[in-house]
């Protein structure tokens, strides 16, 4: 006898929704079936009006960084990371709600991934708190399986927040490195590490700022050995797997 249809709407959408419910009572009984009709028509409207007022507002403007990582949602061809674009089949091993996982151009020890929400913002604070809490779930879910398949003991997780934190790319970022006893000698170092990753990602030169060992360096990988990388660790998380 009784429906109701639960909407999110904004302040303008709200002022017209209780006009026309005022509206709407001044029917009397026998108008009752088309009031009903009259009601849903009203909420389909305002759940397009809001669709396309969300989409409007998520529209990057010429030449700016888009508002939202993919590109054709996950099943495009890519997503952004950053001014970055990420090709899904190479680089794209984990998909949420909100967030992906990507495997490293360079990364600092086997199995060091990021996980990154969709959207590209810059600070932890930019993101709902649906992003925030997907963003720590999908790091709590990861984790422990990179690091049994890596063979790990333990793990590094780490972002910076900010630029003035070491960040360089501007899009929310989480590291997940698996360790091991005695990896990276003295152990703290690897948070160096991780600052002299975050203020050069993508770059081919070698890293000045770290004195490594030859037989340690670590060079960019190729396309071919980043997607080898993302389809094995895809089958790690058959509930979580980017439908490419």
């Amino acid at each position: 006898r009784h429906a109701s249809v639960w909407i999110r709407e904004s302040p303008a959408q709200s002022r017209e929704m209780r006009r026309l419910r005022r509206w709407v009572r001044t029917l009397d009984s026998a108008s009752l079936r088309k009031r009903s009709v009259l009601v849903a028509a009203a909420a389909s409207g305002a759940f397009l009006y809001g669709c396309l007022h969300h989409l409007s507002n998520a529209s990057a403007a010429p030449g700016s960084t888009p508002a939202v990582a993919t590109a054709g949602g996950v099943g495009g061809a890519f997503s952004y990371f950053g001014k970055f674009k990420i090709p899904h089949k190479d680089q794209v091993f984990f998909a949420s709600e909100h967030c992906l996982g990507i495997v490293n151009l360079k990364p600092i020890v086997p199995g060091h991934v990021l996980i990154i929400p969709k959207r590209v913002k810059p600070r932890l604070a930019d993101l709902s708190p649906e992003e925030v809490s997907d963003l720590f779930a999908s790091v709590v879910k990861v984790g422990p399986k990179i690091e049994t398949h890596y063979k790990g003991t333990a793990l590094n997780i780490a972002t910076q927040d900010g630029k003035d934190a070491g960040q360089s790319v501007p899009h929310v970022h989480v590291h997940i490195l698996p360790r091991r006893p005695k990896d990276i000698e003295p152990n703290d170092k690897v948070y160096d590490m991780i600052e002299d990753w975050d203020g050069d990602p993508d770059s081919t030169k070698p890293r000045g700022k770290l004195e490594v060992p030859p037989d340690s360096e670590r060079k960019p990988r190729t396309m071919d050995e980043m997607r080898a990388e993302a389809e094995m660790l895809r089958k790690l998380f058959p509930e979580n797997t980017p439908q490419l």
